[in-house]
């Protein structure tokens, strides 16, 4: 990449996800964090149906309050290319006989998506494809770390600590929830949290302090995934989320924070909608008011957490603790954290510019190191199968 011109990055956001609106939030403070002198930035949005644009008005969020937005002329629909030869976006890829397609190449790609098609190794997937170099986990830590039940069970494999937990189907629940209530009231004692397996943003999370709101919140729960996670409550305890950001062993966890609210439950509501800043909105001690051990003890479990699931650029990592009793418990891994954590990041140091910059340059790091990777083998396999000859299968008559 020449250093005669800037980085050209792709921004993208919005999504099919039900994080949507906090996506676009979230992309919006990623775009405007870019040092312009050095770097191009391009917003890309995804609608709510799917549909993929591009255009400078989607780069400014009170374009968002125009209801014909998506039909003006200085927006564009696009879409990202799986076909390595054009490594970026196509602009128009239906354009008729007045307007052609063209290609807008890309250097980076900075997903600010949320939640499903997003975190999900759905889109990470895709760069995969198109063999550029993107922000953030990639398939496989994107693809684990989204599911809830999954990331619980690799964490116990590590001996990181994680809270009991039960799991069922929409299916099983449906079928019988009799049952399905007679094992949680057997296992656990009120209260009990309950959480779609793949959602964030506390979308679909309830908590049960009786039977009647236990399955009042599977009901719930089972409306946004097919897997439904119930944990009890750790009483008497406190959050303490830690950010953390690196690539292979460089990793460097952040100053920790507090949130406040943690005895009523932070809902999307306390998260987003007051103040409109994001976490930043909801009252938070940071640094978190804990012994230095402790929190020294936290950065190394978020480290080592960040590791085992194939951790890349920057990820928030929520935890349930009794520091008193030296109780900690990981709770959940945010690959994509609202706001980029950027509040925790300032008390270290970092800038916003200086953090989308360090996750631009990982993006980069993590692609040569991908390079590096032969993906040619060459073979007489065609040769030999063609002499001997590629018998039809007989269902296939």
């Amino acid at each position: 990449m020449s250093s005669r011109r800037r980085t050209t990055v792709a921004v993208i956001f919005g999504g099919r996800s039900v994080e949507h609106d906090v996506s676009i939030v979230t992309g919006h403070q990623i775009m405007n964090a870019f040092p312009t002198e050095r770097y191009e930035v391009v917003p890309v949005y995804i609608s709510r149906d799917g549909r993929w644009f591009t255009g400078e008005a989607l780069a400014k969020l009170d374009s968002f309050k125009d209801e014909n937005l998506l039909s003006r002329d200085d927006i564009r629909a696009c879409l990202l290319s799986p076909d390595t030869r054009h490594h970026g976006l196509i602009v128009d890829p239906l354009a008729g006989r007045f307007r052609k397609s063209d290609v807008r190449r890309i250097d980076v790609a900075f997903p600010a998506l949320h939640g499903s098609h997003g975190e999900d190794g759905s889109v990470q997937g895709l760069f995969e494809l198109a063999d550029i170099p993107y922000v953030g986990y990639a398939t496989l830590g994107s693809a684990l770390t989204n599911d809830k039940i999954i990331t619980k069970q690799i964490l116990r494999q590590a001996r990181i600590p994680v809270l009991d937990d039960h799991w069922v189907t929409r299916d099983q629940w449906f079928d019988d929830p009799d049952i399905v209530v007679d094992i949680l009231l057997e296992r656990f004692a009120f209260p009990l949290f309950i959480k779609p397996a793949t959602l964030g943003s506390s979308i679909g999370i309830g908590r049960a302090d009786s039977e009647t709101m236990l399955r009042a919140s599977i009901d719930i729960a089972a409306n946004f995934d097919r897997r439904i996670l119930i944990e009890p409550a750790l009483t008497d305890g406190i959050e303490i989320n830690c950010s953390v950001i690196g690539y292979g062993d460089e990793v460097e966890a952040s100053t920790l924070e507090q949130p406040m609210s943690w005895d009523e439950f932070l809902s999307y509501e306390d998260k987003y909608l007051r103040g409109g800043e994001g976490m930043k909105s909801a009252e938070r001690l940071v640094p978190a008011p804990i012994s230095p051990e402790f929190t020294e003890r936290i950065k190394q479990t978020s480290i080592a957490a960040f590791k085992t699931v194939d951790g890349r650029g920057i990820a928030r990592i929520d935890y349930l603790a009794r520091p008193e009793a030296s109780a900690l418990y990981l709770n959940e891994i945010n690959t994509m954290p609202g706001s980029l954590a950027f509040y925790l990041w300032r008390e270290d140091g970092y800038t916003s510019a200086d953090l989308v910059q360090k996750l631009a340059q990982l993006a980069l790091d993590a692609h040569a190191e991908k390079r590096r990777n032969i993906y040619e083998y060459e073979t007489n396999l065609i040769d030999v199968a063609s002499q001997r000859g590629v018998k039809r299968s007989k269902s296939a008559k």
